[in-house]
């Protein structure tokens, strides 16, 4: 194999967070759930739809619960169970992005344990509580295998219970989850490598710095929404299970296969422990919900003039129901649409996708980098790159740009006095195209058919 992990750069030691909660309780949890036996001769063979409710049940098993065997590497390479079970209590692990699965917990746990104690932690993980944190602990509280799933980054909670603890939001990006920070724990880091994860800081990461030594951070982006979405990542490289072999080889550190000669990687292990749950893993994603705006929210006569102003300015790259004109092959050149180029030099495409407008009232900041930390920050970036001319009204005055910034009708002429949210209030429906008044910026694609929207309280 070539190119082998020179550092982590994707993962995590904060599900100490919760555990915390769980100490003095006594309570051990088993591992994650097995799958359902298999039918018996004679049962009736499964519909297509029993086959992909099956599968994306299984998926949601491993983009929960499964580290691929990457354990062996933050466990035996990075020593983060050692420095977990002695340094991390809950208070710790929460304030770096760690989250708690409420679900699990023992009714007023919180209110009995010490959460300023690493014990608490590993009681935490006996308890299988925190998201995206995988542990063996043993008959003396030892942690002796701690590993990282899917859902370290890609799941956060409602803070229904408090702040970093809640029901699971699967597909969520973690946009507290401070990974640079974690890794940085390590006694394996160099002092080089960890000024490098320290640079990053929440919600960021560069899923490239362990392969070409490179330094090009990005935002943690969501995982759902992606059912009509041809290639995954800002810069297209591959469909969705590409990249989700990609980081389970190569960021998580898991137990399996990746080859990719554009990028010079060939990484062959047996067992392949990743390779025969990506279509399980890739089902789930693609059921995932992509959560609504809150009703009441929305300026509806506002939504109206940002319809216009959308369809002339932006639906000529955020094309049809999926919000993406890369379904079509198209990717641009970061000087199109004033990118930064750095991250694109460093990948096979060497451009920038269009992004799927999916959701964006809840995962800011917004473009690759996350350089755009509001939704008229992102209107006002492309009114300048791409001469969309917008009114910036008010925003002059106070040198800044905020939600009220835009003023324009659907004809083209300002309306100054107005409330002008226009382009931040408006929504295009997938599938239809019919735009209906919600408060995205540019596009918030919704898939009314996949389910329910995430509670308001989850919205940072």
């Amino acid at each position: 194999m070539t190119k082998a992990a020179r550092s982590p750069t994707g993962l995590v030691t904060n599900h100490s967070i919760g555990w915390a909660l769980l100490l003095g309780t006594g309570i051990t949890l088993a591992g994650c759930e097995t799958n359902s036996p298999a039918a018996t001769d004679s049962s009736p063979p499964a519909t297509a739809a029993e086959l992909s409710r099956e599968g994306s049940r299984n998926g949601r098993q491993i983009f929960r619960f499964d580290t691929y065997g990457d354990d062996q590497f933050w466990t035996d390479t990075l020593g983060l169970n050692k420095i977990v079970e002695q340094s991390v209590d809950p208070i710790t692990a929460l304030s770096v992005g760690l989250k708690v699965d409420a679900s699990v917990l023992p009714e007023g746990i919180l209110k009995r344990v010490d959460l300023t104690s690493p014990a608490t932690t590993v009681a935490l993980l006996k308890l299988n509580s925190v998201v995206g944190i995988q542990a063996t602990v043993d008959e003396q509280n030892h942690i002796t295998k701690l590993g990282i799933t899917c859902a370290l980054c890609h799941s956060t909670v409602d803070n229904s219970v408090a702040p970093g603890i809640g029901r699971r939001l699967d597909g969520w990006p973690n946009g507290d989850l401070n990974v640079g920070a974690i890794v940085a724990l390590s006694p394996a880091v160099t002092p080089a490598q960890k000024a490098v994860f320290l640079s990053w800081g929440p919600g960021k990461y560069d899923p490239r710095f362990n392969i070409d030594g490179l330094n090009t951070r990005w935002s943690s982006h969501p995982a759902y929404g992606l059912a009509n979405v041809k290639n995954e990542t800002y810069t297209a490289e591959g469909p969705l299970s590409y990249w989700n072999a990609y980081v389970a080889v190569t960021q998580m550190h898991g137990h399996g296969n990746f080859i990719d000669p554009r990028l010079g990687i060939s990484i062959i292990q047996q067992p392949d422990l990743v390779t025969s749950k990506l279509p399980a893993l890739r089902e789930y994603q693609h059921g995932l919900p992509v959560p609504a705006v809150a009703a009441g929210s929305v300026n509806a006569a506002m939504a109206e003039r940002g319809r216009a102003i959308f369809n002339r300015s932006c639906a000529s790259c955020h094309v049809g129901g999926n919000g993406t004109d890369n379904n079509s092959g198209i990717l641009h050149a970061p000087s199109e649409t004033g990118m930064d180029p750095a991250y694109a030099e460093r990948t096979t495409s060497n451009a920038y996708r269009t992004t799927p407008l999916r959701g964006l009232v809840h995962h800011s900041p917004y473009f690759h980098d996350g350089s755009a930390a509001t939704l008229a920050d992102v209107v006002a970036h492309y009114n300048r790159v791409r001469n969309l001319g917008l009114n910036r009204g008010s925003a002059a005055a106070t040198g800044g740009v905020s939600e009220d910034v835009v003023k324009r009708d659907g004809q083209g002429g300002a309306r100054d006095g107005q409330d002008g949210r226009a382009l931040v209030e408006t929504d295009l429906t997938a599938p239809s195209d019919l735009v209906r008044p919600v408060r995205l910026v540019l596009t918030g694609t919704t898939q009314d058919s996949l389910g329910a929207a995430a509670p308001p309280s989850a919205r940072r």
